[in-house]
């Protein structure tokens, strides 16, 4: 049929892409000498900084990892000593102590592993934990493994009980909110530190129906918006911080929600995720004029204040095939598929460099790529190979059952 050919030739492309792309990293970003990665590479792969981001470290693991564990051509042994190499590395040096026990994470360390900055947020545990879980998946290490849980444990105490230990005191005229990343960010872990593993998943249920739930506050604005900040009771926040949308990371948690639906079978969520977190913010956050989505909007037409706001940037453009490929391999829904068509159009045009390999990441409104780079302190081996990994395999099934 048509579409057999047409899913035929993304995947044919996908697949080429997705080669490239772990090339590109498994050529340029490894640091023979120090151990870890280098994740500021120039456009050919240069290293333009020694400087090492942890949450990009633990991203890196994880990737490799996975790619390791479940792609049959990516059981390479360089894939695995180098998953090994980052994991120590971040063993050795990711903590920094503090006089209470163990400490934070840091968000960044010196090639040789000093920390250089501490961030207030949660995310270079979260992705500490992923690293950790995924390759002791692999090498059976039971204490990585338990290395992973505990930090889990930890997060989940800073997020739900007490988050001093953040360093970030309560001050009186910012309330505590929801912000989407951390209910979308926990379910993540828990998809990640429960698969295959029924004790873990009994120890953390309650958690993905807390991240659920909290996630879906975010349906804002009698079911037209979602925004990405509300108050911790789901109410919608003053100012611009209340009417920021994020359409990229509304599609994100859009194929985490489909994903925990699809494993419940709950049919409400499935279309909550689809018509709320994908359809809404695909609308909204399109640019009509010059094509591709929006960085950050306001829902109230307001300028964002955000300079960043109209630029077009790689992650949300991967979170977006994700989700819709997602959407339709489930549904067979015609439309859904149309969505991925225009999505992949427009970022295979403009985010893919033929001449160098991996992706650009940041590209003004009208499209032309404004940072050169392939590699910096948000940008690492993650986005790009998670979203080609997740296609491929979601193209994979769908052919697979056009055979059958």
């Amino acid at each position: 049929t048509m579409t057999a050919a047409l899913l035929e030739q993304y995947r044919e492309r996908i697949r080429t892409e997705l080669d490239r792309v772990v090339d590109f990293w498994l050529k340029y970003s490894h640091d023979k000498e120090q151990s870890g990665f280098f994740n500021c590479l120039g456009k050919d792969g240069k290293v333009y900084d020694e400087l090492k981001y942890v949450w990009l470290q633990g991203r890196q693991v994880w990737m490799y990892s996975r790619l390791y564990r479940t792609m049959e051509r990516f059981h390479r042994p360089e894939i695995l000593d180098a998953a090994k190499s980052g994991a120590a590395f971040l063993q050795k040096f990711a903590r920094v102590q503090a006089s209470s026990g163990p400490g934070k994470c840091a968000f960044c360390l010196t090639r040789d592993g000093r920390a250089v900055k501490v961030q207030r947020t949660i995310f270079s545990e979260c992705f500490y934990v992923m690293a950790m879980d995924e390759l002791s998946r692999i090498t059976q290490d039971k204490e990585m493994q338990a290395d992973a849980e505990s930090m889990m444990d930890r997060l989940i105490f800073w997020v739900q009980t007490d988050s001093s230990d953040l360093g970030r005191p309560q001050l009186p005229g910012d309330p505590p909110i929801n912000s989407m990343a951390v209910p979308m960010m926990l379910l993540c872990l828990v998809d990640q530190l429960t698969e295959g593993r029924t004790d873990v998943a009994e120890k953390y249920k309650d958690l993905s129906g807390w991240c659920v739930e909290q996630i879906l506050q975010h349906i804002q604005r009698d079911g037209k918006a979602i925004l990405e900040n509300v108050t911790l009771n789901g109410k919608e926040l003053p100012g611009c911080q209340g009417r920021l949308q994020n359409p990229g990371h509304a599609l994100e948690a859009g194929w985490f929600l489909l994903q925990y639906a699809l494993k419940k079978e709950d049919a409400q969520l499935q279309k909550t995720a689809v018509d709320k977190f994908m359809e809404i913010p695909f609308h909204t956050g399109w640019d009509k004029q010059h094509g591709g989505l929006f960085y950050f909007l306001d829902v109230d037409g307001h300028c964002p204040t955000q300079l960043e706001w109209n630029m077009k940037l790689w992650w949300p453009h991967c979170e977006a095939l994700i989700a819709y490929l997602m959407a339709y391999s489930h549904s067979r829904e015609p439309l859904l598929l149309d969505r991925f068509k225009q999505i992949y159009d427009y970022t295979f045009s403009h985010f893919s460099d033929e001449e160098h390999g991996e992706w650009f990441g940041y590209l003004s409104r009208k499209g032309e790529v404004v940072l050169d780079f392939k590699g910096g302190s948000f940008k690492g081996f993650f986005h790009v190979p998670r979203c080609l990994y997740m296609c491929e395999k979601l193209l994979d099934g769908l052919l697979e059952r056009q055979d059958s």
